[in-house]
């Protein structure tokens, strides 16, 4: 059973996008989502590898050259190798990391130790491809394959930025599951309570999900666990789509929709209809009528897993955080259709 409160989920994060003034021009990169709209939802983690390592502030350029597979961090004027300094701090950072149990990753896009893709790689000439990894967030991707990560710039894509905000939620969720006694109960709790959340994403991998806990009493419940944190991740890397949201939407109407009037029935049928055709955002179906959300709140969360699958406090939260993206959105849109913001497919 899920505890009803939580700390906030823990997130690493390259410390220049805070606001520290680590990079190495004496600069920052602070990201005002992250530091003014995020930051109050979870605990930030600073990290930057290039000063823990001791290059100091301000420092020699570095970048990595060679190839993607096997790249070498090389500062730039002096042609100084250091490659295995990082690789040896990376193996001790992440060790501490892990132990702190994060439950997300931001990093710094385009550095040559913390970008997540797309980095320069420089051959001997100075040519340059983008294919390359940053040597810290690769170590951290490795070691940490389920962690929810992404890059500051990708989340300025709202449908990005909603879904990586959806996956530590949920991620968090998990690790407080995966820490508390296992058993199969637990885990067939936990996956009909996301039920729809699922669905929203990928009914394959869903179903998937359901036939792996279907079969767990053949393998060690540590084996099924793990396959199972797999699957839930893998399947909310699946984009989710109007459509799919409203299909499920739909589909959890069903379980109270004779507890309402045929007026209040009529009106939530024409905001998901609404919601469909891209007119208004996700939360609206979830907020659409203060006294009627009161009277079927405990049968939708019941039914829809939103009390269940996550701790209250973290749900809590989490709605929260999207009341106030969803603000942002209609404030920048200037209209009331925001269909070709894509955030609304989520």
């Amino acid at each position: 059973m899920l505890k009803k409160s939580q700390p906030k989920p823990r997130l690493g994060i390259s410390a220049c996008l805070l606001g520290q003034q680590v990079r190495y021009d004496g600069g920052h990169k602070r990201d005002s989502f992250l530091t003014e709209v995020f930051g109050p939802f979870v605990d930030w983690v600073p990290v930057c590898p290039e000063l823990e390592v001791g290059m100091g502030v301000p420092r020699e350029p570095v970048r990595l050259v060679g190839n993607a597979d096997e790249p070498s961090m090389i500062a730039e004027r002096s042609g100084k190798n250091w490659t295995a300094t990082i690789k040896r701090f990376s193996a001790r950072r992440t060790g501490e990391l892990k132990r702190l149990n994060l439950s997300g990753y931001v990093f710094k896009k385009d550095s040559p130790t913390c970008g997540m893709e797309r980095v320069k790689i420089y051959t001997p000439r100075g040519g340059a491809t983008r294919n390359g990894i940053g040597l810290f967030a690769a170590a951290i991707m490795t070691e940490l394959p389920l962690m929810p990560v992404e890059e500051e710039g990708r989340l300025n894509d709202p449908a990005l930025r909603e879904n990586f905000i959806e996956r530590i939620f949920v991620y968090r969720s998990w690790q407080e599951i995966a820490a508390a006694r296992k058993s199969l109960n637990a885990l067939i709790e936990f996956h009909t309570a996301h039920k729809f959340q699922l669905l929203a994403h990928s009914e394959s991998h869903y179903r998937a999900l359901g036939r792996a806990i279907a079969t767990a009493k053949q393998a060690p419940i540590g084996e099924v666990y793990e396959r199972y944190g797999r699957g839930l991740m893998n399947a909310l890397s699946v984009p989710a789509t109007a459509k799919k949201h409203a299909n499920a939407l739909e589909h959890m109407m069903g379980y109270f929709s004779t507890e309402l009037s045929p007026g209040e029935r009529q009106e939530l049928v024409d905001v998901i209809r609404d919601y469909r055709r891209r007119l208004i955002p996700l939360i609206a179906p979830h907020d659409f009528n203060s006294p009627l959300r009161k009277k079927i709140s405990g049968r939708v969360f019941a039914t829809s897993g939103l009390s269940r699958s996550q701790p209250e406090g973290a749900y809590a939260a989490q709605s929260r955080l999207m009341v106030r993206l969803g603000a942002r959105r209609q404030k920048n849109s200037g209209n009331n259709r925001i269909g070709t913001d894509r955030c609304c497919h989520r």
